[in-house]
């Protein structure tokens, strides 16, 4: 008996918080996921660090041997400052020296990762001025592009989403939200040709040392707005109309943001994935103001009523209270 009323209070307390408890095991979930992919990334790149660590000290140590007059202390004074000069995007290579990180089009470029925080790391500003503006034009910037994007998304919805899925259920009389489900994985399969295969191709006949598994990766880390920098297109050695050829990069990056956030604002509006996102939000709940204000309209009306019902019995009265006459004689008119 004791077990039942204690099984039947848990299962009641489980009914009662059940949004907490859904999103306590969506924390819970996240956070293995987050060690699920440390141990992954850790057990997989770090026997190449290690060889490459050794390759490194290996080379160092045959080039001292080589050049006895150059003392250890010089070289790694040397590449200290080669290194932190290759993190701002210059690099001391001859055939480097030709590629220059901020003329216009490299600008423009780095305006456009910034403001699309992407940020691929590959180039930075050297002067406090440049350091300074970065900041100012990144508050300001960073909201705008929000702005640019919510609106352009906002009209490309209704062309791209909302009148094809009304199309087809009205003309065809097929279920809305069967229709939503296969609009929206054919828009994702035509995205991922257009702004992921297609350009993959593309940047692996045009930059030397990408094969397509890279340039795919390049895509991916770019439209993702990751932007971790270690692939950048245009900054090989002797790269033929490299303006050019980082405009073209510029806009693809933009069309293709606005085309992610396209298919994903139609992957939120499924039916089946708004359920889903309830079941770990809190329940909406009114305002206490207008609760006061239910309250009072509540309470007015009640007494509106009363007083109505009062000032109807009031009128009804002088009927009810006539005496009944028995016979003709209790009549004192007739006496």
């Amino acid at each position: 008996m004791l077990q039942s009323l204690a099984s039947n209070s848990c299962v009641r307390l489980i009914q009662s918080h059940k949004s907490t408890w859904y999103f306590a095991s969506l924390v819970l979930g996240y956070i293995l996921y987050l060690i699920f992919g440390a141990v992954v990334f850790s057990s997989v790149e770090l026997p190449y660090e290690d060889q490459l660590r050794q390759e490194l000290r290996a080379i160092k140590k045959q080039f001292l041997q080589d050049n006895e007059c150059l003392s250890e202390e010089r070289l790694e004074r040397f590449l200290k400052k080669a290194l932190e000069a290759s993190n701002y995007g210059v690099s001391i290579l001859n055939n480097a020296s030709a590629n220059w990180n901020w003329d216009f089009t490299s600008a423009l470029f780095f305006a456009s990762t910034v403001l699309s925080t992407t940020g691929y790391g590959h180039t930075a500003p050297l002067s406090d001025g440049g350091k300074a503006f970065c900041i100012i034009y990144s508050v300001i910037g960073i909201p705008f592009t929000l702005l640019f994007l919510t609106a352009v998304v906002q009209r490309i919805m209704v062309y791209s989403t909302r009148r094809p899925v009304m199309y087809f259920h009205q003309q065809w009389g097929i279920a809305k939200p069967l229709v939503a489900i296969v609009h929206a994985s054919l828009l994702a399969m035509l995205a991922v040709s257009c702004f992921f295969l297609i350009p993959a191709a593309i940047f692996s006949a045009l930059e030397d040392n990408w094969n397509f598994l890279e340039s795919f990766y390049f895509c991916f880390i770019s439209l993702s707005t990751i932007g971790l920098g270690d692939y950048v297109p245009g900054e090989s050695v002797n790269q033929r109309f490299r303006e050019l050829y980082k405009v073209a990069i510029t806009v693809y990056l933009i069309l293709g943001l606005i085309v992610m956030l396209v298919v994903l604002e139609t992957f939120c509006e499924l039916q089946q994935l708004k359920q889903l996102r309830k079941m770990f939000y809190l329940k909406k709940e009114k305002p206490q103001d207008r609760l006061a204000i239910l309250e009072h309209d509540h309470l007015s009306f009640t007494t509106v009523s009363k007083r109505a019902s009062g000032q109807h019995e009031d009128k009804i009265q002088p009927f009810v209270g006539v005496p009944t006459l028995r016979s003709p004689n209790d009549d004192p008119m007739i006496q």
